[in-house]
């Protein structure tokens, strides 16, 4: 474990890296003795040093839904993180390239919720009561630790779960519209389909992805409010990209097309 002073340390340094537009190295070889409580401290940190300048919540994202994205990152379970105000930006509309370290793209279904939802016992049913409605989304990978061979959980959720941006799309579905097991999603780049994939791959189930962190969160007191966005999770791989790059994600079952480009 960390003393509180290299906590704050590392804090600052993860501030500093907009400044300095260099990323860190892995906290894992800076700090051989870091553990798991002290990367969501860190992250809890932070988080409070973006209220404290005057964001606000606007919801939180599920990372390591996936199997296969667990065993890398040696983790048993997802991670997560809350999401501010200014790391959502709207659809269509070109986003300045250099505003990121090292982007990538996945694309997830977000929910949006029209209760207050707290942990713990939250079951699916639950979930499915408290949503409004579900949205398509595309959530832009990036990282402020530098990715590296031997880069862990550690690492990323310190790291805001490795979260860059947000672009939400405007079509929404109610659950009662969709089957959401079965969404099919692609990343269309540069006119070139470069991945797909099923929404079934988000723990069986997106609404599980939900449920998770909302029994998560509840350990800590915190609760989903209305107007919370819950980004569930991406169920395919990440995609780079990079300045010039146009994108478009697509989803079946009438949630639509995603766009967005860098400029």
């Amino acid at each position: 474990m960390l003393d509180q002073k290299t906590r704050e340390k590392i804090v600052n340094d993860l501030v500093g890296v907009y400044e300095t537009r260099k990323p860190m190295p892995l906290l894992t070889k800076t700090y051989p003795c870091i553990e798991v409580e002290d990367s969501y401290r860190i992250q809890e940190m932070f988080v409070a040093r973006q209220l404290a300048a005057g964001r606000r919540i606007k919801g939180y994202k599920v990372g390591l839904t996936s199997k296969a994205m667990q065993e890398m990152s040696g983790s048993k379970e997802p991670d997560f993180s809350a999401m501010t105000d200014d790391l959502f930006f709207p659809e269509d509309t070109p986003i300045a390239a250099s505003h990121f370290f090292d982007p990538m793209i996945e694309i997830e279904i977000a929910f949006v919720m029209k209760e207050r939802l707290q942990g713990p016992g939250i079951l699916p049913m639950d979930v499915i009561r408290a949503t409004d409605f579900v949205v398509p989304a595309i959530e832009i990978v990036d990282f402020r630790i530098a990715r590296a061979p031997g880069m862990n959980l550690i690492d990323t959720v310190a790291d805001l779960a490795a979260c860059g941006a947000v672009v939400l799309g405007a079509n929404p579905r109610r659950l009662d519209q969709i089957d959401i097991r079965r969404v099919i999603g692609s990343i269309i780049c540069n006119e070139k389909e470069e991945q797909k994939g099923e929404a079934s791959a988000v723990l069986g189930n997106p609404v599980t992805s939900v449920a998770w962190l909302a029994n998560k969160l509840g350990e800590f007191g915190v609760a989903f409010e209305p107007g919370h966005v819950i980004l569930t999770g991406s169920f395919v791989r990440a995609f780079p990209v990079k300045a010039g790059d146009n994108i478009l994600c697509r989803f079946d079952q009438g949630l639509g097309d995603v766009k967005m480009s860098f400029a």
